[in-house]
């Protein structure tokens, strides 16, 4: 049976292969070899775990989503970067996927641009290409998602990432793929509580799977955040860092919002 996850990846491949028609590996590779060096990701995240510094905030550039269709206007990405960063996210997520999310290769240039913290190229990464082209477009950090790729890739790719001075955040849903990212040495390992399979959220699913994440890794809960009181959970569940798309995009008050959600997570302490 076609799950979500394979429709969206089928048209990934249909895009892709449009842009490699334009913009040929070697070319490609050549943009991503002239960027700077890119910003350590995994540092922005872990910054040693100093626990009065709270969760860190994944802040994410998201137009829309496969579930819940148009979120918000963006005219001006970079400028909603800017904000999130000044908010105090420790990384900005740009989407694009341009099918089902609305977004572009140009939001994430445009916002590479605008901010001096890392920035995730969130997209479904299924061929080399990509790598290098997130590269290109000034990325720092790319997301694998567990349950789109096979061993071999897995491993593969992780090791292209780091080749290319990226990081890595490694995306689980089910214990079974929590197990797959610590076998090939994932660093940053995210549990969405979103079934892309399926679309379906369940933001008890991160207690559920806390325990199994290696200490070792940064551990980052993705979705499901409505509210300083999400973040907060998620923080006593062990969260190391938050990803939040929907909650700042449609909040009025970036700034403002990813400041709350870090005061949030201090809480832990406190109670």
């Amino acid at each position: 049976m076609t799950t979500v996850l394979d429709a969206i990846i089928e048209g990934v491949r249909e895009d892709l292969t449009s842009r490699m028609g334009r913009t040929s590996l070697e070319t490609i590779r050549a943009q991503a070899a002239s960027r700077p060096p890119a910003l350590d990701a995994h540092h922005a995240l872990s910054g040693g775990r100093d626990d009065a510094a709270g969760v860190r905030i994944i802040a994410e550039v998201k137009r829309s989503s496969p579930s819940k269709g148009a979120l918000a206007d963006i005219p001006n990405p970079a400028a909603l970067a800017a904000a999130y960063q000044a908010g105090g996210a420790s990384i900005i997520s740009v989407l694009t996927e341009s099918r089902r999310f609305g977004g572009s290769l140009t939001d994430l240039e445009c916002v590479r641009g605008a901010v001096d913290i890392p920035v995730l190229r969130k997209d479904f990464m299924v061929e080399e290409y990509q790598f290098h082209e997130a590269r290109a477009y000034g990325a720092d950090l790319v997301l694998l998602i567990v349950a789109a790729l096979d061993d071999v890739q897995l491993r593969e790719f992780l090791i292209l990432t780091h080749e290319l001075g990226m990081n890595a955040l490694v995306e689980a849903h089910t214990v079974e793929e929590i197990e797959r990212a610590a076998a090939v040495g994932a660093r940053i390992v995210g549990v969405n509580v979103r079934n892309l399979k399926t679309l379906d959220v369940n933001v008890d699913h991160y207690s559920a799977m806390a325990h199994h994440l290696p200490q070792e890794v940064v551990r980052v809960a993705e979705s499901g955040v409505a509210g300083p009181d999400q973040v907060l959970d998620y923080a006593r569940q062990g969260a190391d860092a938050v990803l939040v798309g929907e909650a700042l995009v449609k909040h009025g008050n970036p700034t403002a919002a990813v400041r709350s959600f870090r005061s949030a997570s201090l809480a832990k302490e406190a109670q």
